[in-house]
C-alpha cells in the first residue's frame, strides 16, 4: 500500500486556489466549480465538504464529497487519501462520479467497506459542443415557465426513474428533489417543448460557469422517441446555451445508450472524455 499525506477539508481561505484547480479542466469540471463559484467552500453552503490533497499553496487534487462523491485532478496517491477519509467517514453520497480512472481506483478502495453499489456505470462518454449544431434547432423548444412546474415534474421523475434506476420521490417524498427542478425553471435553465399540456421533449442546464455548462436530464416522451425530437430539441439547448450560459455545452451519456450517443453526434457533440458512476 503507498504511503500518503492525509486529505484534509477545505474552507473559505481556500477558494481561489481550488478555483484555480478546477479551472485546469474547466468542462471535466464543470459541476464542482458551478458549486464552489455559486456558494463557496463552507460545508453548510456547499452542501457537503471539499476535501484537498497538497499543503495550502501545493494543493494538487480535489474531491467534493456531498451528496455525490467526485474526485478531481486526483492521481492514485491523492484517490488513496481520499478513500480513506471517506472510509472512516462512512457512506453518505448517493454516488461516486468523476472521471473513470480516478472512479475506478476510488471505488476499489471502498467497495469492501462500503459493500456492493446497486449500479455500476463503468464507461460513460463525456462530450463537447462549442459551435450551435449542423441540424436545425426545434423552434418549440422553450424555456420552462413557473405555472408549468405541474407538467414538467411528472416528466422530470420519469427521466430520473429510467436513467437512475430509482424514483427521486423515495426518502424525502420527493420534497429535494422538486426544489431542485422549480430552481431551475426559475433561474431560466429548464428547457421543454410542451404540446397539448404534455413534455415532447425536455432539457436542463444544471451546471454554469464562465468557461462551460453542463446538460442534465435529456428525455423524450416514450411514444414519441424515434421522430427526431432528441436531436433537434439539443440543438434548440445548445444554441441557448452558448448564446446565454458559456462558449463550452457539455454533458455525460451512458456508453451503451447508443441511441442518445448518435442524437449528441447529430446535434453536434464530439467526445472528449470517459466518466464513470457508481451509484447507490
Amino acid at each position: 500500500m503507498l504511503r500518503t499525506t492525509a486529505s484534509r477539508v477545505l474552507d473559505d481561505n481556500d477558494r481561489d486556489e481550488v478555483l484555480a484547480l478546477l479551472d485546469i479542466d474547466p468542462v471535466g469540471n464543470v459541476f464542482v466549480a458551478s458549486r464552489v463559484r455559486s456558494v463557496g467552500l463552507n460545508p453548510a453552503r456547499l452542501g457537503g465538504q471539499m476535501w484537498g490533497f497538497g499543503p495550502r499553496g501545493g494543493l494538487t487534487s480535489l474531491c467534493y464529497a456531498g451528496a455525490n462523491l467526485v474526485p478531481v485532478n486526483a492521481g492514485t496517491d491523492a484517490v488513496y487519501a481520499f478513500a480513506e477519509r471517506a472510509r472512516k467517514q462512512g457512506r453518505r453520497c448517493s454516488s461516486i462520479v468523476g472521471p473513470a480512472d480516478a472512479v475506478e481506483v476510488l471505488w476499489e478502495r471502498l467497495e469492501p467497506h462500503w459493500g456492493a453499489a446497486r449500479a455500476i456505470r463503468w464507461a460513460q462518454p463525456l462530450m463537447v459542443a462549442t459551435e450551435p449544431s449542423p441540424l436545425p434547432a426545434d423552434p418549440l423548444v422553450r424555456r420552462v415557465r413557473p405555472d408549468e412546474f405541474d407538467i414538467l415534474l411528472p416528466a422530470c421523475v420519469a427521466m430520473f426513474t429510467e436513467e437512475v434506476g430509482v424514483s427521486p420521490e423515495l426518502g424525502d417524498g420527493g420534497a429535494l428533489y422538486r426544489s431542485r427542478v422549480a430552481e431551475l425553471i426559475r433561474i431560466g435553465r429548464s428547457y421543454a417543448r410542451i404540446e397539448g399540456g404534455r413534455v415532447v421533449f425536455k432539457a436542463e442546464i444544471g451546471a454554469v460557469t464562465p468557461h462551460a455548462c453542463q446538460i442534465q436530464g435529456v428525455w423524450v416522451h416514450p411514444d414519441l422517441r424515434g421522430r427526431g425530437h432528441a436531436v433537434s430539441g439539443m440543438a434548440a439547448v445548445v444554441k441557448h446555451a452558448l448564446d446565454y450560459f458559456a462558449p463550452v455545452v457539455s454533458l455525460y451519456v451512458n456508453d451503451y445508450n447508443a441511441p442518445a450517443r448518435a442524437a449528441y453526434r447529430r446535434a453536434g457533440f464530439v467526445e472528449v472524455g470517459t466518466f464513470m458512476s457508481v451509484l447507490f
